[in-house]
């Protein structure tokens, strides 16, 4: 069976193989560039190494890491397509911690605090809210509840649609992977993002107003604007999703609609009850859009304990479910699968990235994986990757223990 045969089969609950592996399909199931490196030294791969996202310093895994360790998918994100197009002399060389040497996408700008922390900079070289300290790993938005920030409804400005050019290099991205490869293409784009990162902070345009503490107030207090400001999200996303459909058409198995942070370490961030009343019929009117006019499953990136929410995920329409996040609370794989796993596909959980990977043996790893296969492999809908991004500093012998062990015992 093909990746793409095996990844569509998955996702729809049928039989396969063998349970599809992903590493890298979309940029919270990917690889921390220093781990990256890492883990090509170990298998003895010199080749440069792109930085995916320089906000989150993850890498855009490589065709021979993916033959390698037997990944299913590929990402196809419009936020990135064009540039991964361009050869690497057009990207740029940097090191900006040790082990975390590679090149940066073209027009990347890194500045300079007046502590010495990194610095993401604008096209005409301001600074953004992204800011790294020297002994960190990645940019942290540091706009979030800042001094003065505030949600003004009238400022809120949806992206409707892309340019020209990045659905040009998305369409021929995906007639390219489909027609020459037999990977699954996982879209991303366009998409919507109501509670964990703030509606207001995802679909901004040229304006920045990071309060997710005072949006979660107006959820309450003032119901109605949050429903037109939502209802204006979805319109947006609808017609940015009418152009990727109309680039991509059904090549790709699924696109991200959401990256919607729900849950914390101990429990949701609202009631489920209010999450139900306030966000759901707008996943909903979102979700149907997709599945009346695309073949496309519908897929969300939501971290944390969001156990009471799931089922209201199920009916508004959501299909799969990233990361799986099993260490917090309420999150126990055997549960999840056995009251959710016949009527959604959970994308993730493979393994524990904050107890595990990190920092137990290979042996440990290995055993783990073969456990967390054992709960989530019967009756199919599962796809395998670890819980989020693999950490900068995981050891490589553990990366390829778990995906090893994913591709032996799924």
């Amino acid at each position: 069976m093909k990746s793409r045969e095996r990844v569509e089969r998955a996702v729809r609950h049928q039989p396969v193989d063998r349970v599809p592996i992903d590493l890298g399909g979309m940029k919270a199931s990917a690889i921390g560039i220093k781990a990256y490196n890492a883990l090509k030294k170990a298998l003895g791969i010199a080749t440069p190494s792109r930085i995916w996202d320089p906000k989150f310093m993850i890498a855009l895994v490589e065709e021979e890491i993916r033959r390698r360790l037997r990944l299913d998918v590929v990402p196809l994100d419009i936020s990135s397509v064009a540039d991964e197009a361009r050869p690497d002399r057009e990207w740029m060389p940097m090191e900006l911690y040790p082990g975390a040497a590679g090149l940066l996408p073209p027009g990347t700008r890194i500045g300079t605090d007046a502590d010495g922390s990194w610095r993401l900079l604008d096209p005409d070289g301001k600074p953004t809210a992204y800011r790294m300290p020297r002994e960190g790993y990645y940019f942290d938005d540091t706009s979030f509840d800042a001094p003065g920030a505030t949600v003004d409804p009238a400022r809120f400005r949806p992206v409707t649609g892309f340019s020209d050019e990045a659905l040009s290099a998305l369409q021929a991205r995906a007639r390219h992977l489909y027609d020459h490869t037999d990977y699954a293409m996982l879209g991303w784009g366009g998409g919507v993002c109501f509670l964990g990162l703030s509606l207001i902070t995802n679909r901004l345009s040229n304006v920045t107003m990071g309060c997710p503490s005072e949006w979660m107030v107006m959820l309450m207090t003032e119901k109605e604007t949050c429903h037109e400001m939502m209802g204006r999200s979805v319109d947006a996303s609808i017609s940015c999703l009418k152009q990727l459909h109309q680039a991509v058409g059904d090549r790709a198995f699924a696109w991200g609609i959401a990256a919607d942070d729900s849950g914390t370490q101990r429990g949701e961030f609202i009631r489920p009850e209010l999450w139900a009343e306030m966000i759901k019929p707008h996943y909903a009117r979102l979700c149907e859009w997709i599945h009346r006019n695309t073949r496309w499953k519908t897929f969300l990136h939501c971290c944390g304990s969001i156990y009471h929410l799931i089922p209201h995920m199920i009916e508004a329409g959501i299909d799969i479910l990233n990361p799986v996040q099993t260490s917090a609370a309420n999150m126990d794989p055997a549960r999840l699968k056995a009251e959710f796993g016949d009527r959604i596909v959970f994308w993730g959980g493979g393994c524990d990235t904050q107890h595990v990977l990190g920092s137990a043996s290979p042996a440990e790893v290995r055993a783990h994986v073969r456990e967390r296969l054992a709960i989530f492999k019967p009756g199919s809908g599962y796809v395998f990757n670890q819980v989020h991004n693999i950490q900068p500093n995981v050891p490589p012998e553990n990366i390829i223990a778990m995906l090893d062990a994913a591709f032996e015992f799924g």
